[in-house]
């Protein structure tokens, strides 16, 4: 049974709040820093971003306090009525896009803007919530993940079509709440293969090995997914055949080693075709164990060795006929492929000679050079974080970062306390997201991860964006209020 709701006030998490207020009004102060003309110092002027800010976050504390207000029981009640709601604005947002800054992922009522994607979040979090929290749910069941990846995917896919990769790819923190939840680590691993094994495949297909004809790319690659095998075998299935997983270490590496060897000092040829052999041996190797123990570890390795090749041999595809065009520059500039420095570049280029020009203590507010002279584009929207960084310089920069940790380590604090897994799940979810916002959106400024257009929460500037993570946040506040003591 949860608080009555006068009891609310007597048991919200006021240090979550408190912080939730000093990023909101640093973020106001970044915003008004990096909207700033010369010969505009009325930042309460409605009709400037500063202003309009402003009235957004008046918004924001009114919805905060509406949610607050609300039972807890309607969150996880109308947990699935929500989740449709949002599909279907997504859904319909794909055939009546309006197109903001090259956005096409706006619906346009009146005078008001709204992206469904930002509010989709808190919706598939308390989605994920209510199906977790059934008794019948375990995660090692098949159907259960395959439902649970599939209320996660589903809203990804539809932001997908929106030509909205970016904000899709938020979505892909959740899986730290299932791994939280049980799922197992694989398929953790089994992301950050994938990653690695499209940095590195990309990088280096375009250069070629000394014997002229194998590519450093598709050479790694195959390297890893082999030496990987052996690792996962090793791991999985030790007990059960204790050397196979040398075996495989040894044929496979060594046969690909001896390969190698053989085409740069003897006869050239490709190598990799080797490397798909010594695959497709590893692959009946383990499907006759399977067969003959039952043991579901080597159908899964095998899942990890086709699951690999297939990923790898469709990036090239999926990076040329799925991506944007700008997309496409904005990763071949983060690699190091291709310099445009006046094109894809600019942005990042620009964001680090501004964080790079504040110093320790930073040039003061409103004194930016970078940023007040526009150097630097969607400096109060995807790149303010470089506002911060040339204003108030490395000792306020570490400040704001130190803000976002402290409420992220609350949110786990907040997470952990909980007595039903909904709330736990829902408490995960937010912080989660969170988390990639805050690590994408600075990695992008640094330049240390692709542009992909995604807000700084509570200082980028645009209503959607602190609504949408205003609703995130106070949802749970809500959840955790009316918990039983």
């Amino acid at each position: 049974m949860g608080y009555m709701r006068g009891s609310v006030w007597k048991n919200v998490d006021w240090w979550t709040i408190g912080l939730y207020l000093i990023l909101v009004i640093c973020g106001w102060f970044s915003v008004c820093g990096a909207s700033y003309d010369y010969g505009e110092p009325n930042f309460l002027d409605i009709t400037t971003r500063a202003g309009k800010q402003l009235m957004w976050i008046g918004c924001s504390l009114g919805i905060g306090f509406v949610i607050l207000m609300l039972e807890d029981r309607i969150y996880d009640t109308y947990a699935y009525l929500l989740y449709g709601i949002m599909i279907l604005l997504l859904f319909g947002t794909i055939f009546n896009p309006h197109e903001i800054k090259g956005s096409r992922s706006w619906i346009v009522l009146g005078p008001v803007s709204l992206q469904p994607a930002e509010f989709a979040k808190f919706a598939t979090a308390l989605a994920l919530g209510k199906y977790i929290n059934e008794y019948t749910f375990q995660m090692q069941r098949t159907r259960n993940l395959v439902t649970v990846l599939g209320i996660i995917l589903l809203p990804m896919a539809l932001i997908i079509l929106q030509k909205e990769t970016g904000s899709a790819l938020v979505y892909l923190s959740l899986f730290l709440m299932l791994y939280r939840e049980g799922m197992t680590g694989t398929v953790l691993f089994s992301g950050i293969c994938a990653v690695v094994f499209f940095i590195v495949g990309l990088k280096f297909s375009t250069e070629i090995m000394p014997d002229e004809m194998t590519s450093w790319g598709e050479f790694s690659v195959l390297t890893l997914v082999i030496l990987l095998s052996a690792f996962l075998v090793g791991r999985y299935c030790q007990r059960q055949s204790p050397k196979l997983a040398a075996y495989i270490f040894g044929i496979g590496g060594g046969g690909t080693l001896l390969g190698a060897l053989f085409s740069n000092y003897v006869i050239p040829f490709n190598v990799c075709h080797l490397q798909l052999a010594l695959c497709g041996g590893i692959i009946l190797t383990l499907a006759f164990f399977y067969l003959r123990e039952r043991l579901r570890a080597y159908f899964y390795v095998i899942l990890f060795v086709v699951g690999s090749g297939i990923f790898f041999f469709s990036t090239d595809y999926v990076f040329n006929q799925v991506l944007e065009p700008h997309q496409k520059i904005r990763i071949e500039v983060l690699l190091g492929m291709k310099d445009d420095p006046a094109g894809a570049g600019y942005n990042v280029n620009q964001s680090k000679i501004a964080i790079g020009s504040g110093g320790l203590f930073g040039k003061g507010f409103l004194n930016g050079t970078q940023t007040k002279l526009k150097y630097v584009p969607e400096q109060d929207t995807d790149f303010i974080f470089c506002t911060i960084g040339e204003e108030q310089g490395f000792v306020g920069s570490a400040l704001v970062i130190f803000l976002f940790m402290g409420l992220i380590l609350r949110l786990i604090v907040l997470s952990e306390r909980q007595e039903s897994r909904f709330g736990r799940v829902y408490g995960y979810c937010v912080l989660s997201i969170f988390f990639f916002h805050l690590f994408i959106n600075i990695g992008m400024v640094l330049g240390l991860t692709p542009v992909i257009g995604i807000p700084l929460p509570f200082f980028s500037y645009g209503g959607s964006s602190l609504w949408g993570f205003t609703i995130l946040l106070f949802v749970f506040l809500r959840i955790d209020a009316a918990r039983e003591k």
